[in-house]
């Protein structure tokens, strides 16, 4: 009698990726995801008998074994064996299809397919099959109940980050690329360097902490190394990224870090990274973030007394900072923390010894229970702190410092990500926050306290409050109420276009709203700073004192010549943006308030030319056009453009653009994949850094 043997084993690739959502990774592997069944067809050199041994191994790691739960060995028909299972689908004289049934909480990773008959063991050709999060399973704690959220945040490749200021917020396309080559093996490297054990990668909340450690450099070689400097020879500016494909193409090739990322660049790698293995995932945005290093949930500004804001300071406000949420069930956690979870791979301070945040549920911070892990403080400090103004005054030759104003509501403002299934911007600060003043947030600030007890600390919000301290002897604090005597207000504006080259022209309006006669005392300061509150140049400053009739308003003009920025704005790196800092004081009542806003420059658009549809495989051209509608010269100018499933990363240098000049690069595409795509391009300048656009093609 022939033994058993296997002549061919096929994956059935197109079929179990439709049905998998896996069909767009570009691998010539199998992907599926976990607790849903998939489809071998195993050719034999004879048919198969009742009496026939044959069963399917499944090895994951570098030596699988039984005892350690590293190799399954499943027979038809038997029993589950850690929730998996293999049944007979039909039986047609040699072939024989099966189906596998992976465990809804198997490992994530590499397995390697081996069939055994009797005494052989037959090794397909491209055995390995990848194995991913399923959020289109019930049993699995990834599980997500929404079509059109599992399509945005499982499937779609492209979205946008969302950057500037509260003032202004604007969107910064960004192509998260998650099928392209090497992505998914580029992931898995970082899952084995991770070092998680076979049961913690059961766990979607261990391997996104564990990514968002490894998406940063900072302690194990991970993805990006992080830069503020200014000056990033010898690596790409942050603001040069487009998106994550070329970072972690570059990553798995040399398997060294990547020069050099900021926040968003961060965040748009992890959020690939998230994608690609399976669980949903978003970029989120907050302005007006808070860097706190006390941990006492205020954040120290200082004014010098002409009203410059002063880089001495160890806590920061960024104007904005994005992490990102992954969505999941917490099963290591008490009931009513499941959903979006908080966690961030840019490196700012170290939890549990390692530069890592999160998984952090984001109704953790909402209801203040700051004591859940990870590092829940942190991130409720990022959305909740205050702000304190203090001004430095030289008295007898020593600085001495004022406190003039505490601001309460201003961190952790227009919580942003990309709307689902829409190219606009979704406002998520009610998941994150109660409303400003409401019960609600005063009792989830009471509880946040209650597990951070700041010393010496005023509540937020401007209510009187009663808060336990370690003495157990309760003492009421009362915070200032914002609204003053004299109902004092500021409003800060521009009053022409801030394009780079042409003068800034800014606005200070004093508003009074009590009757009577007051005399105001203003400062007012014009800056350049960097996104993480650096200040980089001091360009002028203003000051008056005016009577004012209330109820009533005076605006007064700050004008800034081209001359004293512009050699600023083309010496560093980063865009920067403008900052406005107001200081009135009333000298009747002693009234004091300071308001601080952040603007960006307004530049021209890029226009991208090419058919609104194209067949798969039939080229079509792309033009790029740009025309420099400023006063300045825009040198070294770079533009950077990506299509995926389109083209490549390219680069077109373009050498100086002067005024008037319009700049027209053509590109011819070949289209590789079905669907919508998107082409994104962006423009680099010594002058400027901000510019891009995307337009989107319909494939056939």
């Amino acid at each position: 009698e022939t033994s058993l043997k296997v002549t061919g084993v096929d994956f059935l690739k197109s079929q179990n990726t439709q049905k998998h959502h896996t069909d767009g990774y570009n691998i010539k592997n199998l992907v599926v995801r976990r607790g849903q069944p998939f489809q071998v067809q195993v050719s034999l050199n004879r048919e198969l008998r009742a009496a026939d041994k044959l069963s399917l191994r499944f090895g994951i790691g570098e030596k699988p074994m039984k005892n350690r739960g590293s190799l399954l060995s499943l027979k038809p028909e038997q029993d589950n064996f850690n929730g998996w299972k293999i049944s007979v689908v039909k039986k047609d004289g040699k072939e024989c299809l099966l189906s596998v049934t992976t465990s809804p909480n198997a490992p994530v990773g590499k397995y390697n397919l081996h069939v055994k008959t009797a005494t052989n063991i037959y090794k397909p050709e491209n055995g390995v099959i990848y194995l991913l999060f399923n959020p289109w399973c019930e049993d699995d704690v990834v599980y997500m109940a929404n079509e059109a959220q599992k399509k945005e945040y499982v499937l779609n490749d492209t979205g946008y980050i969302y950057v500037g200021s509260a003032y202004n917020i604007y969107d910064r396309p960004w192509n998260f690329g998650q099928f392209e080559e090497f992505m998914l093996d580029a992931c898995m490297y970082l899952l084995d360097k991770s070092k998680l054990s076979l049961t913690e990668r059961r766990d979607p909340a261990n391997v996104s902490r564990a990514m968002s450690a490894l998406v940063n450099a900072n302690d194990d070689n991970g993805v990006l190394m992080g830069s503020w400097s200014g000056n990033y020879v010898g690596g790409t500016s942050p603001m040069d990224w487009i998106g994550s494909v070329t970072i972690l193409q570059k990553y798995y090739k040399t398997k060294k870090p990547v020069r050099y990322g900021q926040c968003w660049v961060f965040a748009g790698v992890l959020n690939t990274v998230m994608r690609c293995l399976g669980v949903p995932s978003r970029c989120v945005s907050t302005f007006n973030s808070a860097h706190d290093t006390e941990g006492n949930l205020t954040v120290d500004i200082y004014l010098n007394e002409k009203g410059e804001k002063m880089n001495i300071s160890f806590d920061s406000v960024w104007n904005f900072h994005v992490w990102n949420d992954v969505w999941m069930k917490r099963t290591d956690l008490p009931d009513g923390f499941n959903g979006w979870q908080a966690i961030d791979s840019t490196p700012q301070e170290q939890s549990q010894g390692r530069f890592q945040c999160g998984p952090c549920p984001v109704k953790a911070v909402r209801e203040g229970d700051v004591y859940l892990p990870y590092d829940s403080k942190f991130v409720y400090a990022e959305v909740n702190a205050d702000r304190i103004y203090w001004l430095v005054k030289k008295v007898d030759g020593k600085e001495k410092y004022f406190k003039i104003d505490t601001e309460t509501q201003d961190i952790g403002k227009n919580i942003s990500t990309k709307a689902v299934g829409q190219n606009k911007r979704e406002d998520i600060t009610r998941e994150y926050k109660y409303p400003e003043g409401s019960k609600e947030e005063r009792m989830a600030m009471q509880r946040a306290y209650s597990f951070i007890r700041p010393s010496g600390l005023m509540p937020r919000s401007g209510y009187a409050s009663t808060i336990q301290t370690l003495g157990g002897n309760t003492q009421p604090l009362v915070l200032n109420e914002p609204v003053t005597k004299t109902g004092l207000h500021l409003e800060i504006t521009n009053t022409e276009p801030l394009h780079p080259g042409n003068p800034l022209e800014l606005a200070i309006t004093v508003k009074i709203s009590t009757p009577g006669n007051w005399t105001v005392a203003l400062t007012g300061s014009c800056q350049l700073q960097y996104y993480t509150g650096k200040v980089q140049a001091n360009l002028g400053t203003t000051k008056e004192t005016f009577s004012l009739e209330g109820p009533s308003e005076m605006q007064i003009p700050l004008k800034i010549a081209p001359d004293a920025y512009m050699k600023t704005l083309s010496s560093v790196e980063d865009e920067v943006l403008i900052l406005v800092t107001a200081i009135a004081e009333v000298e009747e009542t002693k009234d004091k308030l300071t308001q601080e806003t952040s603007m960006r420059f307004e530049y021209p658009p890029i226009t991208v030319q090419m058919p609104e549809t194209a067949k798969l495989y039939n080229d079509f051209p792309c033009a790029f056009i740009f025309k420099n509608k400023l006063n300045v010269t825009l040198e070294n100018c770079k533009l950077l453009v990506e299509g995926l499933g389109i083209f490549k990363m390219t680069t077109f240098e373009q050498g100086d653009i002067m005024p008037g000049r319009i700049m027209k690069s053509e590109i011819i595409c070949t289209p590789t994949r079905l669907g919508e795509k998107k082409i994104v391009a962006k423009l680099i300048s010594n002058q400027i850094k901000g510019i891009s656009t995307e337009k989107a093609i319909t494939i056939t």
